[in-house]
């Protein structure tokens, strides 16, 4: 890395994955911009605050899943985005409007974001297990799991597996629309 430092985003950032992926950047000398949705909710950040290197290099940002144009802040300047934030509910009374429209919206906005700015590189969506494994065919212990095994989102649908279907549209269906 170059005497300059590298500024990264991570959304999602108060999360379990995004927390260790903002651990992990730190400790390479990145400056993190970390969106959450509400950074002065103790309770999210004060973990993140504890990190080395977090009071020089960690930067946080509030943004919205569902509110165009809120992460571009946290984007703006950026070399590379890791797109991490996504709902989770174990149960839910409307999981089209609790985990669907905002997995599927939220990636489409962080992409909005992230065509504005000529400094990024590289923009990287985590993934899931719930994103390839609901398809309705027997996992045998032969199965490689890949993108061949992409859930089915009527499957999903079926068994009431809302997450899953969340992470299937949001990580398929938003890089077929865009």
């Amino acid at each position: 890395m170059s005497s300059e430092r590298k500024v990264v985003c991570v959304t999602g950032a108060s999360g379990f994955i995004a927390s260790w992926l903002v651990k992990l950047l730190l400790q390479r000398g990145y400056i993190v911009n970390a969106t959450v949705r509400d950074p002065n909710d103790p309770k999210k950040t004060e973990h993140l605050f504890s990190l080395d290197g977090a009071k020089e290099r960690l930067h946080l940002f509030k943004a919205d899943l569902l509110a165009e144009g809120s992460f571009d802040p946290a984007v703006d300047g950026c070399e590379g985005v890791f797109h991490t934030s996504s709902p989770v509910l174990l149960s839910s009374t409307d999981p089209q409007a609790e985990l669907i429209a905002p997995a599927v919206k939220g990636t489409l906005n962080v992409l909005k974001s992230c065509v504005k700015y000529p400094t990024l590189k590289r923009v990287v969506l985590t993934s899931s297990t719930a994103a390839v494994f609901v398809n309705g065919r027997p996992l045998t212990s032969n199965v490689v799991v890949d993108e061949t095994w992409f859930s089915d989102p009527l499957v999903c649908e079926e068994l009431k597996a809302w997450y899953c279907l969340s992470k299937t549209l949001a990580e398929g269906g938003c890089l077929e629309i865009y």
